[in-house]
């Protein structure tokens, strides 16, 4: 079993256990939840992918290519991989949330240009902080409620003793469909900076607010837990341009990735009927 293999089934334990169980008002499904669970992965762990169950690679990669992008226009570069944001894409093909907009565009600066420049500059800084929620608009209402918004809502970058440190803060995570998926995800934005910065890769922080298993995958958690897995870790190296790659909506980039990750990946099998509850 890997470092984060066994975390993320320690954590389906206690939901599943000791999980307060209550009907969603937004959802209306049951679901059983804890607060304040937190997912660390060494430098030694490997790559943190799910292992337990088959995940989806090339679609975690190439969401986190387009979030570099900047744009808010999944038919810009993201769907020639996968549709995943189709539910969240208003009329004019626009996702108003999206990541990689919040983070280069919509307060009126690039947040990931700057933290960039200001790690150059100063490693030693503790201000590297790059925030997806606008507090303006985003959540705190009980009449109007957007189809989307952020649950990875802002992260941190340290670098110490020679390696980009990433914590993570996720208001709240679906822990059968959404935290693989995110813990992936940032990861790969982990790696794609510290190859730009030219450092090592240090810790990855996942910490959850509000962690949750929806009543229709409490058989998929319970077959999670019982499952055993003996993966190795997967290593994956990136160049320093892999970042400049990003911005530019190289699409190789993506299946160079995949590719690397695929030739280490063994997982177990997929399991059947895991719906997305939007």
């Amino acid at each position: 079993m890997t470092p984060f293999d066994l975390q993320y089934q320690k954590i389906l334990k206690e939901i599943m256990k000791d999980g307060i169980e209550e009907v969603n008002s937004r959802t209306k499904h049951s679901v059983k939840a804890l607060p304040g669970k937190t997912i660390e992965v060494e430098p030694d762990d490997g790559f943190p992918l799910l292992t337990l169950r088959k995940i989806p690679i090339k679609i975690f990669v190439s969401e986190q290519v387009w979030f570099l992008t900047g744009s808010r226009r999944p038919s810009e570069f993201l769907n020639k991989f996968t549709r995943i944001w189709d539910d969240f894409t208003n009329i004019d093909g626009v996702i108003s949330t999206a990541y990689g907009y919040r983070w280069r565009h919509h307060f009126g600066r690039d947040q990931i240009e700057l933290l960039i420049k200001l790690l150059e500059k100063e490693p030693s800084s503790r201000h590297g902080v790059v925030v997806t929620w606008d507090p303006s608009n985003d959540g705190l209402s009980t009449t109007f409620r957007k189809a989307n918004i952020p649950c990875p809502y802002s992260f941190t970058i340290n670098i110490i003793g020679g390696n980009l440190h990433m914590h993570n803060i996720v208001r709240s995570n679906d822990m059968i469909l959404g935290c693989p998926h995110d813990v992936a995800g940032f990861a790969l934005l982990q790696r794609i900076l510290a190859a730009r910065l030219g450092v090592g890769v240090g810790k990855y922080t996942h910490s959850i607010s509000n962690a949750h298993i929806y009543d229709i995958h409490y058989q998929g958690a319970k077959e999670l837990i019982e499952r055993r897995n003996n993966h190795a870790i997967i290593e994956l190296k990136l160049d320093k341009n892999s970042y400049e790659r990003a911005k530019a909506a190289d699409e190789r980039l993506v299946n160079e990735i995949v590719d690397q990750i695929q030739s280490q990946y063994e997982p177990m099998e997929s399991i059947k009927g895991l719906a997305i509850v939007l």
